[in-house]
């Protein structure tokens, strides 16, 4: 009913359908490995310009984010203390927090651009982003990205997305995207493969590009009341990852955002955010998009068949 909905009448042009579903089920089957490999050539071949961004330390960190650290894992912390360290945006349960110091955002845009101008392998973040870096195939994920999850960002999210598994966000996937004038420009309405997300815009110099969000992707309205938020350099915006949202075009300039995808497993184990059904699992390599097995049987993190 989809494909006719979409303009598929004859035999020959189901079939033709079905042979671009099976090619990029098979492709995207690869992207673990792939990254994988790629992985591997970084970690032997590539000389970082900024070793120290790679491992995440509390000078990076802006004062008052800091501080908001501190009240959230101090005795008695609760949502209405936290919020008032925070901005908020409307009843969509979107906020802004200063994240980062402006020199730790411009030592790692450097870095980035130092790897982008290399000669290494590169997967880029999705489909829709076509120019960016893949973190973890930076070597990122252990000694940066883990402490910024579990211990700076879960004690906030925990107060803020109870419902979303905020306490136990136990995996991520994490990238930075690049809009340019002559490259990307914008992106195009979405929502996350995630529970929460952290969208931090790391500089450099751009005019416009606000970031926009509408509905909850669970419950669309007929004529949904979209809001625009304004990026702001070392600041983050966290959402919901179901929170349909995208990003206006620049009208001048470069800018770099960091994006991390956190997942509990607890949540997503019992319905998949990509289609709302209770998920079948595969093995798979590293996080596996979050869908893990009981611990009792201790199997490998596993992958999303939806997402194939």
């Amino acid at each position: 009913q989809a494909l006719r909905e979409r303009g598929c009448r004859s035999e020959e042009q189901f079939r033709e359908v079905l042979r671009e579903i099976e090619a990029e089920v098979q492709r995207r089957k690869q992207l673990i490995h792939q990254s994988v490999e790629r992985r591997a050539i970084i970690s032997k071949c590539y000389k970082p310009k900024h070793p120290e961004v790679y491992t995440l330390q509390d000078s990076f960190l802006a004062p008052e984010f800091l501080e908001i650290m501190r009240f959230c894992t101090s005795p008695g912390a609760d949502l209405q203390g936290l919020l008032h360290y925070l901005e908020s945006f409307s009843d969509k349960r979107i906020y802004r927090l200063p994240v980062f110091t402006e020199e730790f955002c411009q030592t790692f845009v450097d870095e980035l651009e130092n790897f982008e101008q290399s000669d290494m392998p590169k997967g880029r973040p999705n489909t829709m982003n076509n120019y960016g870096v893949l973190l973890n195939e930076l070597g990122m994920d252990e000694t940066f990205l883990t402490p910024l999850r579990e211990r700076c960002l879960r004690p906030i999210t925990a107060l803020l997305y109870p419902d979303l598994g905020g306490a136990c966000l136990d995996s991520h996937k994490a990238f930075v995207v690049k809009y340019s004038v002559h490259e990307d420009l914008d992106l195009s309405s979405h929502y996350d493969n995630a529970e929460v997300t952290l969208n931090v815009s790391l500089g450099k110099e751009f005019t416009e590009g606000n970031l926009y969000f509408g509905d909850f992707n669970q419950d669309p309205t007929p004529v949904p009341k979209y809001i625009e938020v304004e990026h702001v350099r070392a600041q983050g915006l966290l959402h919901r990852g179901g929170q349909i949202h995208g990003a206006l075009p620049i009208a001048s300039g470069e800018r770099w955002n960091l994006i991390v995808w956190m997942r509990s497993s607890a949540i997503r184990n019992q319905l998949c955010p990509m289609c709302n059904r209770k998920p079948e699992l595969v093995e798979a390599e590293g996080f596996g998009d979050g869908f893990t097995e009981p611990l009792a049987e201790e199997v490998p993190q596993t992958v999303n068949l939806c997402a194939l």
